[in-house]
Parts: structure tokens; C-alpha cells; sequence
């Protein structure tokens, strides 16, 4: 959605779809304008007070007007506050649920060109800039236009010559603020952009910190982060140039104007055409005027840079979710899984999968073999959904894979890869994550499934079993240790489809015997599809595809294609003597 430079229209519509506490923005708006009606009495309290000073015109009811006029500013103000940044709270709140909730459910595609970082840094800088919009600047805003029309009409009441005077400073601040206005838009949206940016990067180098320390890529990584750094900065300069220029040329005016104001004033009281309570009422106007002029330039400032957060907001909101999010709930049970003429590209005019076609009758093992880059990794994205054929259709039984939901379809795969990945959180977290009943599943079956994957030995090793912290990405565990884990949540979820991507490629000899057991326990009965780099561990699978370039160029048994397939018999004769 491209946003209008000037438009404010996707920003209010934005603000309005999402779960504004009406009760709260009511009442808070409420306390705080009859708060700046109730300022408005002080300065006729003081006039009166100047006017009639002696010892004896210090009335007792005069006095307590005052005093019963500050302290219901002081609590309605107190509730304003309270209940306004609530709204702002609840608002953002709202937001970034609905961002979450939108993130989580785009397609893998989207993630292939967005960082990490920078959506994280949509989901809180950026909604971070609209709450402050909402829950301060805007209240203080309405505030401040009720001050100011109210204190103008008194004085207009009061005198109207001194008062058109006054009012040669609002057209003086408007001229200040379009200019430097436009040129805060275009600032602000570069730092939203290179925060986000800085965010992403960092949180790479972080998360990927083992990679950086053995690579030795300290200095590189530090001359990157630092010029990121650098960017914000000057970013955050000009930022800081734009503030610097609206503050003293608002303070000019105001003191040009206020000067005026005195000896104009002056003149007139000393010629008996005004009283001093009157200046000091005119003087203690014109400073409440002066407030929300300030507090409105700040506003129009911040809304600025709130137009740039909504727009990236709004960017991710309008994006597609994956496909099929609602569809048919089915259970496969004995039926194939069939590819036919599947083609599958990432890039217009390059094909990855060109015509692909075959069966996986129910219960066999079919594994996938043949040169890097052919296209293997990309067939088990296919059958897992995270992308749709360009062109073929992929079938279980005579129902089309779009035609499930995929929760449906998802929650019959069981995967387990050669990276095991796993959550930050404890054994029992990643054993059960992402099952709906998670919190009901007795320890029994836990452990049971921990020792169909030979990972109940390593665990109970462990002083808090179940309960050990295994850090982020599961750092705290060995490979093998992963590895079994990845398994018995596999058991645990009883999938109707196993898919392997060389599970046993990065362990050891002495693990690789141990999870090898565990995977043939996991076989069993399952149709099985295996990415394999080492032959060794597909010679007994029921169908081997051998994968060139997008394309099937070989299928068969292990000993058949010894036979037929030139390519296939030179990685048997390398890898298996």
C-alpha cells in the first residue's frame, strides 16, 4: 500500500481497527480538557486578586477558589494521564497482536527476503512511535487546542488590541513548522528503515555467534555494527537539528511577542486605559497559549514520524497469508502421495523442479539422492507447503494438497533434519511444542517416547530430567543429544509421513549407530521420504529418485540403478567400496 507524503488517512484508519478502549479515551479526554477549563479560571482569580491587593482583600472564599481550583487540576489530571497512556497501552497492544498473529502465519516465501531483525523492529520500535502518538501527544494536543481557544476568547473578552497582537505568533509558528515538517518525514522514515536494518544484523551476528568466534570475524563484525551505529547517528543528528532549529525560533517568537505584550501593556496601565490584574491575567494567558502551541509543534513532529512507522505496518498487514489457511480436516490413512508434473521456480524464468512426476505408495521409503543443488531440499518444501508448485499438482489419494488446511496436512508430517532445531526453553517444551494438549501429556509418555529415541539415558543423566534448560537453538546439548530428541517428538506426534533430511550426516560414529536405531524404530509403517547424501543409508529403501537438476533422471531400487544409471554407480562405487 504506498501511503500519500501527506495523507493522515491511512494512519487514523489504522488506529481505528484496532481495539481502542472507548470508556478509557472518553474519560481521559474528559479529566484532561476540564482540566485546562478549570486552568482557565486561575488567571481571573489572580486579576482579582492583583486588582483589589491589600491585607484585607485576601478573602478567605477567594483563597480557597484557588486552592480547591489547583487541587482538582492536580487529580483530574493524574486521572488523565492514567487512563490516556492505558488507551495507548491497549492500542499497541492490540497492534502488535495483530502483527504477531499476521507474521506467524505468512509464507516461508516472505521470510526468504525479510531479516529477523527488521521485522522484530516493525513489531516494536514502530509501534512504539504510534503509542506515543496515541497515548501522549495526541491528548495533549486536544488539550492544548481547548487551552488555547479558550484562553484566546478571555482575551478577547478582556481586550481585544492586545489580544490580536498576541495572535501574530500562531501564523509566525505555522510558517516555522510546514517546512521543517517535511524534511522531519523524510528523516524519520530513514532511521525507522536503518534501525531496522542495525536490528537485523545484530540479531544475526548474536544468534550466529559460534560462527563468528571460529571465523574469527570480530574486527568485521565490529566495523559493521559500527557503521551501522554510525548511520543511526547521523540519522539521530539530523533529528536532533531539525529539534534544534524549531525550539529556539519558537522561543524567539514567543519572547518577541511577549516583550511586545509588556510594554504594550505597560504603556496602557501607566495611562489608566488597563489595570496591573489585568496585564498579569493577560501575561498568565498568554503562557497558556504558549504550552499547547509547544506541545501541538511537538505533535505535528511525532505524527511525522508516525506516518513512516504506519506505512512498514501496514506493509506487513496487507501482506498475503500462505495458502489454504481454512480447508478440508483429513487423515491420511493408506493412500499415495503422488507429484505429477510438478514444476516449482523462486525466481521468474528459473526453474528449480521441472516436471516432476512420481508415487509414494503407502508405507514405502522413498529417498531422494543425487549431485548438490538438484533440487532435493526444495522437493520436501513443496510436500511440506512452505511453497506451491509453479505448475503439476501434488495428490494424497485423489484429493489435491491444496485442498487440506494446513494444519491438517502439517500436523501429519513428522521432520526430522540434520540441523534439529529446537527452542530455547526446556527438554519437555520441545518435546511437546506446538501440541494443542502439550500441558495434559503425563511424564509416562514423555518418557516413553524419550526412550523409543534413546535419548531416555542422556536425560535422566540430567538433575532436572524432563526440566533442563537446553538454551537457545539448544546449545546445551550435544548433536546426537538433539538429534534423539527431534525423534521422540517425531514419536510423539504418531505422523502418518516421516520426512529425514540426512538426519545422521553431522554426528559421530558412535550417535549415528544410536539415532540410525531410533530412525528404523520411526520407519516403521510410516511413508518415509529421505533427502540422502550417503548412499549407505538408503540401500534398503523401496524407491530411489535420482534428482539432476530439477529432473528425475533415474528411479528405481538400489541395485537396479547400479545397473542402469551411469552417474548413480559411480556415487555407489565412491561412497560403498
Amino acid at each position: 500500500m504506498k501511503i500519500k507524503e501527506n495523507s493522515l488517512k491511512p494512519f487514523i484508519s489504522l488506529i481505528l481497527s484496532t481495539n481502542i478502549p472507548k470508556a478509557g479515551l472518553i474519560f481521559g479526554l474528559l479529566f484532561s480538557i476540564t482540566t485546562t477549563l478549570s486552568g482557565l479560571i486561575v488567571p481571573l482569580l489572580t486579576k482579582n486578586l492583583v486588582d483589589g491587593f491589600s491585607t484585607s482583600a485576601i478573602s478567605t472564599p477567594l483563597m480557597v477558589a484557588i486552592g480547591v481550583t489547583f487541587i482538582l487540576q492536580a487529580i483530574l489530571r493524574g486521572g488523565s494521564i492514567y487512563l490516556l497512556t492505558a488507551v495507548g497501552q491497549k492500542v499497541v497492544s492490540s497492534l502488535r497482536e495483530r502483527m504477531w498473529m499476521k507474521l506467524i502465519r505468512l509464507p516461508v516465501r516472505y521470510f526468504d527476503k525479510t531479516s529477523s531483525g527488521q521485522m522484530v523492529s516493525r513489531l516494536v520500535n514502530d509501534t512504539a512511535i504510534v503509542r506515543d502518538v496515541v497515548a501522549q501527544h495526541f491528548p495533549d494536543s486536544i488539550s492544548g487546542v481547548f487551552s488555547i481557544v479558550g484562553a484566546v476568547t478571555l482575551l478577547l473578552i478582556m481586550d481585544w488590541k492586545m489580544t490580536l497582537i498576541m495572535l501574530i505568533i500562531v501564523p509566525l509558528i505555522i510558517l516555522i513548522m510546514i517546512p521543517l515538517g517535511r524534511k522531519m518525514t523524510k528523516i524519520s522514515r530513514g532511521l525507522q528503515d536503518e534501525t531496522a536494518i542495525f536490528t537485523g544484523h545484530s540479531q544475526q551476528t548474536l544468534s550466529e555467534i559460534r560462527l563468528m568466534k571460529v571465523s574469527t570475524a570480530e574486527e568485521i563484525e565490529e566495523k559493521k555494527g559500527f557503521l551501522g551505529i554510525q548511520k543511526l547517528l547521523n540519522y539521530g543528528l539530523k533529528e536532533a537539528r531539525i529539534y534544534a532549529l524549531i525550539a529556539p525560533l519558537i522561543y524567539f517568537t514567543v519572547i518577541l511577542v511577549v516583550v511586545g505584550i509588556i510594554a504594550y501593556g505597560g504603556m496602557r496601565v501607566a495611562s489608566g486605559d488597563m489595570t496591573t490584574g489585568t496585564l498579569v491575567a493577560f501575561l498568565l494567558y498568554l503562557f497558556q497559549i504558549i504550552a499547547p502551541l509547544t506541545t501541538l509543534t511537538m505533535f505535528f513532529t511525532q505524527l511525522q514520524k508516525a506516518k513512516g512507522a504506519t506505512e512498514r505496518i501496514i506493509d506487513i498487514l496487507d501482506e498475503p497469508l500462505e495458502h489454504s489457511q481454512t480447508g478440508i480436516d483429513k487423515i491420511i490413512t493408506q493412500q499415495p502421495i503422488t507429484l505429477e508434473d510438478v514444476s516449482f521456480s523462486y525466481l521468474e524464468n528459473e526453474p528449480v523442479i521441472q516436471n516432476l512426476s512420481f508415487t509414494a505408495a503407502p508405507g514405502e521409503m522413498i529417498a531422494l539422492a543425487g549431485p548438490s543443488g538438484g533440487g532435493k531440499t526444495t522437493i520436501f518444501s513443496l510436500l511440506e507447503r512452505f511453497y506451491e508448485p509453479t505448475s503439476g499438482v501434488i495428490k494424497i489419494g485423489n484429493t489435491p494438497l491444496t485442498d487440506l488446511s494446513m494444519k491438517s496436512w502439517r500436523s501429519q508430517i513428522g521432520y526430522v533434519s540434520q540441523e534439529s532445531s529446537m527452542m530455547a526453553g526446556t527438554i519437555r517444551d520441545n518435546l511437546t511444542y506446538g501440541l494443542d494438549d502439550a500441558k495434559e501429556i503425563p511424564d509416562e509418555v514423555l518418557w516413553q517416547v524419550a526412550k523409543m529415541s534413546y535419548a531416555d539415558q542422556f536425560i535422566k543423566e540430567f538433575p532436572d530430567g524432563l526440566d533442563t534448560e537446553v538454551g537457545e537453538r539448544g546449545v546445551k546439548l550435544s548433536g546426537g543429544q538433539r538429534q534423539r530428541i527431534a525423534i521422540a517428538r517425531a514419536f510423539l506426534r504418531d505422523p502418518k509421513i516421516l520426512m529425514m533430511d540426512e538426519a545422521t550426516a553431522s554426528l559421530d560414529s558412535q550417535s549415528e549407530e544410536i539415532v540410525q536405531k531410533a530412525l528404523f524404530k520411526l520407519m516403521a509403517g510410516r511413508t518415509t521420504f529421505v533427502i540422502a547424501h550417503r548412499l549407505s543409508t538408503i540401500v534398503d529403501a523401496d524407491q530411489i529418485l535420482f534428482i539432476e537438476n530439477g529432473r528425475i533422471t533415474g528411479r528405481g531400487t538400489h541395485h537396479a540403478l547400479i545397473q542402469s544409471h551411469p552417474l548413480y554407480h559411480d556415487f555407489a562405487k565412491q561412497q560403498l567400496t
